[in-house]
């Protein structure tokens, strides 16, 4: 039986800088379990194949069952079920709290964080598993469980038509089902959902119209040629900081991705060439392997996945560099500077190793920095690093084991701290707080980068907080902005109930990295400073992404930052108040400039106008009582109530963040999640009263509830770079207890 592990490490291949709090990790345990416990496992199993086509999300079923196992909270009241509008009652919402915060504790884990699945795209799946196959480690780091519940998870989200998706609720693309049928072959699999994913990807053109990052995944693995991709010269790494293109100008995702493939591209390095590889090479195209013309692949995409189309003088560029630049840098003497340029490129990659613990930015990153060590020395301490830390990246629930983006630690544990204070039911929760404000106070990460970090790309990290645990030790505006407001309102209670506050040093520290990201038209970018040209955006190499190539600014990045800055400066006013001020000033007219003629914000890591108008709402309100009558607040009411549905809730379909246009999901269905931004907005901008339309509302979240006090998992919510949806399972627990705890404190007790 398959465990959730909390917090632990061992072996001499693990670093960390906070003993491994926040880590999690699923191991499995052939002895552990009741055969009850087993039986419900197969259960639950079995239940998510049968309705697979209905619903595509997993409910995390095996971490709940596991940690309120180990976290019983004793009864709870009976559900509240709300047949009359006049039924939604100060009692009816308390119980549903109270129910809501008593389940929610359960699954907190020992070190103070909610584990909880960050996955949901489909080309996570095979980059680390790729990787462990051409480095020869598969069968050590993946046991026979591991490998049947990857292949569970790739059965469960095969489309109907035979084909996988970019990501789990996506139609059928090439890269998704190229890559799936690759990884399931891999592992040995050759049933009748084998032969159907082939017969899509050659009904659809064959495998060489994959998207450039799967041609790139394709030439290593060595069922696709080198030059069938477009070029990744390892040369960039050598480029003066003056130049428009310097690498520190790339978006950090971009540019810790094509870190490690400029490597691998400039040694054209292939995997063994097996007689797998061999198959597949005949598998997976509609003509001969040999007979392809491989310099016209480099600019073919199918049409499912195109979504950026590349622009003329993309094209250009690559064509020059391909068929100029490329033979040149292989003769002397130019090959000279191919091999300097490698050398670069490597040293970027062991310190984005070593400052990430090996986990580097993401999943992809990875995987292509794990290999590249390999091929510079497969004995390398750099390499058994990278194997140790593989673990960190699988979630297991009741649809398999799936690859996670990074995790979502600490950026859950904000919200969630957030959402349970503003329910004022603190005195009955205070244990759960506490850990919480532990946990938070040990994921501060508490040193910038090693070394001379701005000559290596990186900017300043000490006192932030990262999307995950601060051995990741990626700074992310939001994240700081919402760690610090959680700090700082459990500063305002009792250190009796929640612990002792944290100290203001480290306070101060996450103001100077919050302020640190505000760029000159007042936004707040994610991760970096914005420092590119913006005409370098025609340049993005990816066809499936948009915003993939510079920093940009974000509304929600935005807020976040409003909301922090101006929630210290009430109770830290000495503190560099003036530089205080004119940031949050700044940021409100950002704000105010990229609200949407329909009174919208457009969301960029949420899914999508309701996401971005709650954050903005947010940010607006928290500077004063002035902005609650203002134009601007009274637009985005209207267009949240424009879009409220028949049954009293939201529900917005991802296809509004592929698409920029608001779209409810499929059946008009309400979504819990979006509701409560939705309800949230309004609270906050002082549109809720006691009255039928928005009651309706709150009957929805209160019916919602389930009998043990969880909430049911829908439609995915979060997104990333417009065309990738993103799933957050904390959310559906985090946010009805918000919006219902606004309400309670504000509405009903305001």
């Amino acid at each position: 039986m398959w465990k959730l592990k909390i917090s632990e490490g061992h072996g001499p291949w693990l670093t960390t800088v906070n003993n491994h709090i926040g880590r999690q990790y699923w191991e499995f345990d052939p002895h552990a379990g009741t055969q009850e416990e087993r039986a419900e496992v197969e259960r639950v199993r079995e239940e998510f194949n049968k309705n697979r086509f209905q619903v595509k999300q997993s409910s995390d079923l095996l971490m709940r069952m596991q940690l309120t196992k180990e976290n019983p909270c004793g009864p709870i009241p009976p559900a509240v079920k709300v047949k009359e509008i006049e039924d939604v009652t100060e009692e009816a919402v308390t119980t549903t709290l109270r129910r809501a915060i008593s389940f929610y504790a359960t699954i907190q884990a020992a070190d103070g964080h909610w584990p909880a699945e960050s996955a949901g795209p489909l080309f996570f799946v095979h980059p680390l598993i790729l990787a462990l196959h051409i480095t020869g480690a598969l069968d050590a780091i993946l046991s026979a469980e591991h490998q049947k519940e990857i292949i569970r998870y790739i059965y469960n989200h095969q489309n109907e038509d035979g084909g996988w998706g970019f990501h789990i609720e996506g139609h059928s693309t090439m890269f998704g089902s190229a890559m799936c049928y690759v990884v399931l072959r891999l592992l040995g699999e050759d049933r009748g959902a084998v032969a159907r994913g082939q017969k899509w990807i050659l009904d659809h053109g064959g495998a060489v119209g994959i998207p450039s990052w799967g041609k790139c995944w394709l030439a290593v693995f060595g069922v696709y040629e080198w030059s069938g991709c477009n070029p990744v010269p390892p040369e960039f790494w050598l480029l003066p900081k003056m130049s428009p293109v310097n690498p520190g100008k790339i978006l950090c995702l971009a540019r810790t991705l094509y870190m490690p493939l400029s490597y691998l591209y400039g040694k054209r390095f292939v995997g063994p060439i097996t007689g797998l590889v061999q198959s597949l090479r005949q598998e997976m195209y509609i003509e001969p392997y040999h007979e392809i013309n491989w310099k016209e692949a480099r600019n073919t995409c199918a049409k499912e996945d195109l979504y950026y189309p590349h622009p003329l003088v993309q094209d250009m560029l690559w064509g020059f560099l391909h068929n100029v630049a490329e033979p040149v840098l292989k003769c002397w003497p130019f090959s000279k500077l191919r091999e300097k340029a490698l050398k670069v490129a490597m040293e970027h990659v062991h310190y984005e190793d070593e400052n990430s613990r090996y986990l580097c930015f993401g999943n992809g990153m990875k995987a292509f920095c794990l290999i590249s060590c390999w091929v510079e020395d497969p004995n390398s301490e750099a390499y058994k690093h990278h194997l140790a830390r593989i673990p960190d990246y699988f979630w297991l629930a009741e649809d398999g084991l799936k690859i996670q983006s990074f995790g979502s630690q600490t950026w859950d544990a904000s919200l969630a701290i957030q959402a349970i204070i503003s329910c004022n039911l603190s005195e009955e929760y205070g244990p759960m707080l506490r850990k919480a404000h532990d946990f938070l106070k040990a994921s501060q990460v508490s040193e910038n980068p090693s070394g001379n970090f701005t000559q290596m790309y990186r900017h300043i990290s000490k006192g932030a907080w990262t999307f995950s645990m601060p051995d990741h030790g990626w700074q992310v505006s939001d994240c700081t902005a919402e760690g610090l407001k959680a700090a700082l309102l459990l500063s305002q209670m009792s250190p009796e109930l929640v612990g002792a506050k944290m100290e203001k040093e480290h306070l101060y520290d996450a103001v100077n990295v919050i302020i640190s990201l505000q760029s000159n038209n007042g936004g707040f970018s994610a991760w970096e400073p914005q420092r590119a040209f913006h005409w370098l955006k025609k340049f993005n190499p990816t066809e499936l992404f948009e915003d993939a190539v510079i920093e940009r600014e974000y509304v929600e990045c935005t807020s976040s930052a409003i909301q922090a800055l101006a929630l210290f400066k009430k109770l830290h006013p000495g503190h560099r108040t003036e530089e205080i001020e004119s940031c949050i000033s700044r940021a409100i007219h950002y704000i105010e400039d990229m609200q949407n003629p329909d009174g919208s914000w457009y969301g960029c890591w949420g899914i999508c106008y309701t996401y971005g108008t709650w954050f903005a709402v947010e940010g607006l309100v928290s500077c004063g009582k002035s902005y609650h009558n203002s134009p601007a607040l009274r637009k985005a009411c209207e267009f949240l109530l424009s879009k409220q549905l028949p049954s009293g809730g939201w529900g917005e379909s991802y296809l509004s963040s592929q698409n920029k246009v608001y779209t409810n999901v499929e059946g008009n269905r309400s979504n819990l999640v979006q509701t409560s931004w939705a309800l949230l907005s309004l609270i906050a901008a002082g549109q809720v009263s006691i009255t039928p339309p928005l009651l309706i509302s709150f009957w929805v979240l209160i019916n919602a509830q389930m009998e043990d006090g969880d909430f049911p998992q829908q439609e995915i919510t979060g997104v990333f770079l417009r065309n990738c949806p993103l799933h957050y399972s904390a959310y559906r627990n985090i946010f009805p207890i918000w919006a219902l705890g606004e309400y309670r404190q504000r509405v009903l007790f305001g």
